[in-house]
């Protein structure tokens, strides 16, 4: 059923008007047998603040970006490849309801819905889309450990591995690639190359650094050798890197954590329900 709705015109359709809400900026989303399952707002932990972005799920990707225009334009477009995707249900936490976790090798984040009901909605469509591409795949799970879900700015006070510097405009945050704490500079001095996240070596916490260095004492090692954060043109004050997501790099601020958490981008005026497109 699948393969003919790839071929229909609603569906050809329905990705192009995806295609030219991101524009020239994004990616081209055609593709053999790719067909478009369901679209809608989710609210997203980002660096500094949760912030509402919109989601595309596909049958073999999921893309999402900012909401420039509502239904009309998006931009910072990011494509996650869904046979590497693995969800982890989130429990309710106060104001934080009806989450999950989307964990991948490029990238791994936190969603939210507005209700329950889309919840279960989002996250059973999702979890098809991953078993069927899987099995028709002949593939058994994701082909690399998930990248680590990145600890909010306002989660963290003070540095997460020495739990002595308080953060300010001086002392800077900075999050390891690998675990995805908040640290300061002096405990995340060095850098690793971290192939699934970046194809430059990345900022790590001093734990985590010391644990990729002792391959006998962690699995961890697996990873590339170190290399000193000031050697390659990295101090304090930056926190920029290239990030590969789905076999293309994107420069990014903040390495796999938001780059688009800064935009002033359109909050939807109201809520509007997911849509969910036939596929049986």
């Amino acid at each position: 059923m699948v393969d003919r709705l790839a071929n229909s015109e609603a569906n050809h359709r329905r990705i192009m008007m995806v295609e030219n809400a991101f524009g020239s900026a994004g990616q081209s989303l055609q593709a053999s047998n790719r067909v478009l399952v369901g679209e809608g707002v989710l609210t997203k932990i980002c660096r500094k603040a949760p912030k509402p972005r919109q989601f595309f799920l596909f049958n073999d990707v999921l893309v999402y970006g900012n909401i420039v225009l509502e239904k009309k334009k998006y931009n910072k477009q990011h494509i996650l490849a869904l046979a590497d995707v693995q969800l982890e249900s989130l429990d309710d936490d106060g104001e934080l309801m009806y989450g999950w976790q989307v964990i991948s090798p490029e990238k791994s984040f936190a969603v939210y819905a507005a209700t329950a009901t889309e919840k279960l909605e989002w996250m059973a469509h999702i979890q098809k889309c991953i078993t069927d591409l899987r099995k028709k795949s002949g593939i058994d799970g994701p082909s690399a450990e998930g990248a680590a879900v990145w600890v909010p700015d306002n989660n963290a006070p003070i540095c997460m591995v020495c739990q002595k510097t308080k953060f300010s405009a001086i002392n800077r945050r900075h999050h390891c690639r690998k675990c995805g704490t908040v640290v300061c500079g002096a405990c995340s001095k060095n850098k690793w190359l971290l192939p699934k996240i970046s194809n430059k070596p990345v900022r790590i916490c001093n734990k985590c650094f010391i644990s990729l260095a002792n391959p006998a004492t962690s699995s961890m090692a697996s990873d590339k050798p170190p290399t000193d954060a000031k050697a390659n043109g990295d101090d304090s004050s930056s926190d920029e890197e290239s990030v590969s997501i789905a076999g293309s790099t994107v420069e990014a601020k903040g390495g796999s954590s938001d780059e688009e958490e800064d935009d002033d981008d359109e909050k939807p005026d109201a809520h509007a329900e997911p849509t969910f497109y036939p596929t049986s």
